[in-house]
């Protein structure tokens, strides 16, 4: 049975539900996986033959040796793959080169800037093209003694040469550490000194809404408190207790300080390489890269993923979660369209996602990955509309945060262009409200393509829960099934599973592309993931790891299998001992026609205990004039959400604001919201990620009920 501790409570009744589309209707040639049948055979062999499984599903890509047997696992620790030899690089384009297809499109990149002739900057690079910068770079890289399993870190804007870099890296065995562009010098100070780095790859600045971010400008203020500091609390930090090389590339030629001993232009470098570099053949479980992920306390995680189970995950969620189907597809081909593909994933490659479903699953998937620089909103906010139509994009991926913001913005903006190319929509990176799922769908999808509502994490590496195009109905608000390979259940602490109601997501077997574990911190790693279901009494056996991997989320299972997150089980909320997830009552609020955008979080309440305050952003022109039109809004908002789920979710404060505060990449920060709402003045946690410092300014400022 549950613990009182570990279930929680489902309160938000979504019932509606959109079959597949038959391909004809999206334009599709063909779902690669067409039925319910097909689907559940393949994903009940993934888990009960994972050797014959993967060994038929990945027949396409390259092991310089095969593999010998698909899993080890004692938990924490798995291993994929295990004797296989290979190269994500060469998976993503040498392959295709030497299978006669290294004049097709690999990568399109447009640029944010809008030059006199009112068209932006567009660059293509077949696979080549793209092999042949990728292994100058590489040269250039081992001239500066990168050798294999050293960290290379990459702070550059969203250009093609960001690829570039992290390819290079593949390619040699280097592990790179992307950190994103709009991270501060102390974060890069961070993330060097823990994967003791000592080569940067910069940017001298990158376009941003119109304006340049000062890259290399922070690079340095970077280097310049290393070498002040000496590399204090690092222990072996770097040679010399330095960065002895930031390569830069002249992208918005802003003015720069040029260090003789160190630096070196991007161009210079690559004029001088040769354009041929072999392949280093990587065992399968040798790192790939790190990626750095936030705690609510503490130094960032630096998250390890490796090389085989990586390449696989990614390449199998980018073929049939997208609907890949490899084919000639470039930005000017004829109408009406061939079955050639476009995809284009809006995130930035300083996230996993980009990582994942900008470069290795798309380019190992051969279908050309479209690359955008600038913001959705520059020049104007039909910005990203203009590019489906101009690049006739077919797989489109955003986050919910980014379709918020086009909803507010108005739908006027997407109804000036053509997205009939579109065939498959998809979401990442927090749950979907269902309000915002079906403006997707009716004005971004034209109520006909199938929306994949992808749940995954850094740790993950790829796509754990979604539906598939061809296969699922689609749910408002729900993320879908089980990917292959992936066990997933809703469990309590003690890892029995939940039939009914919400309660902990747990996964029960390791996946290809899991974690290996925190750089340099193996501690956090069993802590953190590893230490939350005593399955058979597991954390009492003296080394206290759980055999179940545990991302921190709650969720509930419909009775079609369904998942629906309920939320961070940091963010539950314990109301008069009920126990609610955030993502329902936010919801409900969305649902409301003057709300664009909610937070919910806990507050400190003396009858309650806990109560929920809400913060709100409206639709524009739908802010109250006074203080009696914001208390009517208030209570219209405090009766819609009882009528939608019930009185015990009726907030307790809500606050109206013209921003929330989020990370970077656009998710919101719960955490900092619970200060505001409990009254904290002086905030004390950890804001690194935080993308507008003055959000949190005009919340205290903000009134509540």
């Amino acid at each position: 049975m549950p613990t009182e501790q570990s279930a929680i409570e489902s309160v938000l009744n979504e019932t509606r539900r959109f079959p597949p589309p038959a391909p004809g209707e999206v334009g599709a040639a063909r779902w690669l996986i067409d039925s319910a049948d097909a689907y559940r055979a393949m994903y009940e062999r993934s888990l009960a033959d994972p050797d014959g499984f993967f060994e038929e599903v990945t027949a396409d890509l390259h092991w310089f040796r095969p593999w010998e047997r698909a899993v080890e696992f004692k938990a924490p620790d798995a291993k994929w793959f295990l004797g296989g030899k290979t190269n994500l690089c060469y998976n993503c384009l040498d392959r295709h080169v030497e299978n006669d297809r290294g004049n097709e499109v690999a990568l399109v990149w447009e640029g944010e800037p809008i030059q006199p002739n009112g068209q932006p900057e567009i660059v293509t690079y077949t696979y080549r093209e793209l092999l042949r910068e990728v292994c100058k770079f590489a040269n250039v890289l081992k001239k500066l003694g990168v050798r294999k399993g050293d960290v290379v870190t990459i702070y550059m804007g969203m250009v093609p040469e960001l690829a570039i870099a992290c390819l290079a890296c593949a390619r040699i065995g280097a592990v790179h550490s992307v950190i994103f562009g709009g991270f501060s010098s102390q974060a890069i100070v961070d993330r060097v000194v823990d994967a003791d780095s000592r080569v940067i790859v910069t940017c001298d600045g990158a376009w941003r809404r119109g304006h340049v971010v000062p890259l290399k400008e922070n690079v340095d203020a970077a280097v310049n408190e290393l070498q002040a500091s000496g590399g204090a609390g690092a222990g072996s930090l770097l040679r010399d207790q330095q960065i002895d090389y930031v390569v830069y590339l002249k992208r918005t030629r802003n003015q720069i300080v040029w260090h003789a001993d160190r630096d070196y232009a991007w161009r210079d470098l690559m004029v001088m390489a040769d354009e041929w570099c072999p392949c280093e053949e990587l065992d399968s479980e040798d790192d790939a890269f790190i990626l750095y992920t936030s705690g609510s306390t503490g130094k960032p995680k630096g998250i390890r993923h490796t090389v085989g189970g990586y390449m696989v995950h990614t390449y199998l969620t980018s073929k049939y979660v997208f609907n890949l189907i490899p084919g000639l597809a470039t930005p000017k081909r004829p109408d009406p369209l061939p079955d050639g593909q476009l995809f284009w994933c809006t995130a930035d490659v300083g996230w996993i996602t980009g990582h994942s479903y900008i470069i290795y699953g798309i380019l190992a998937a051969r279908v050309p990955s479209l690359m955008y620089e600038g913001a959705p909103n520059f020049p104007a906010e039909d910005r990203f509309w203009a590019m489906v139509e101009r690049h006739k994009v077919t797989q489109f991926y955003t986050a919910p945060t980014a379709i918020r913001a086009f909803m507010k913005w108005g739908q006027e903006h997407v109804e000036k262009h053509d997205l009939s190319s579109l065939q498959v929509l998809g979401t990442v990176g927090e749950p979907i409200n269902p309000e915002a799922w079906m403006w997707y769908r009716e004005f971004i999808g034209r109520g006909v393509c199938p929306i994949v509502d992808t749940w995954w994490q850094t740790e993950t590496g790829g796509h754990m829960l979604t539906t598939l195009p061809g296969v699922h109905d689609t749910k408002p608000g729900s993320c879908g099934v089980p990917f292959f390979g992936v066990d997933a259940a809703i469990c309590d602490e003690q890892g029995n599973e939940i039939s009914g109601g919400g309660g902990l997501l747990a996964i029960r077997k390791p996946w290809p592309s899991i974690l290996r574990g925190v750089w340099g911190d193996r501690d956090r790693f069993v802590s953190t993931y590893w230490t939350k279901f005593n399955v058979d009494g597991a954390l009492d056996n003296g080394d206290g790891v759980s055999p179940y991997y545990f991302p921190g989320d709650g969720a509930h299972r419909d009775p079609d299998g369904y998942f629906w997150i309920l939320g961070r089980v940091d963010d539950v909320i314990n109301v008069s001992g009920h126990r609610l997830g955030t993502m329902e009552v936010e919801s409900a609020l969305v649902s409301h026609p003057s709300v664009v955008e909610a937070a919910v979080v806990g507050m400190p309440h003396e009858i309650k205990g806990t109560g929920i305050a809400a913060f709100c952003t409206l639709e524009p022109n739908e802010m109250p004039k006074d203080a009696a039109g914001m208390d009517r809004l208030r209570a219209a908002l405090t009766a819609h959400v009882a009528e939608q789920i019930g009185a015990i979710a009726k907030p307790d404060q809500i606050r109206f604001t013209d921003a929330l505060p989020k990370t970077r990449s656009g998710k919101i920060m719960r955490r900092l919201l619970r200060d505001v709402a409990a009254g904290v003045q002086q905030i004390k946690q950890d804001t690194t990620t935080l993308e507008d410092f003055t959000v949190l300014a005009r919340l205290h400022e903000s009134k509540e009920s």
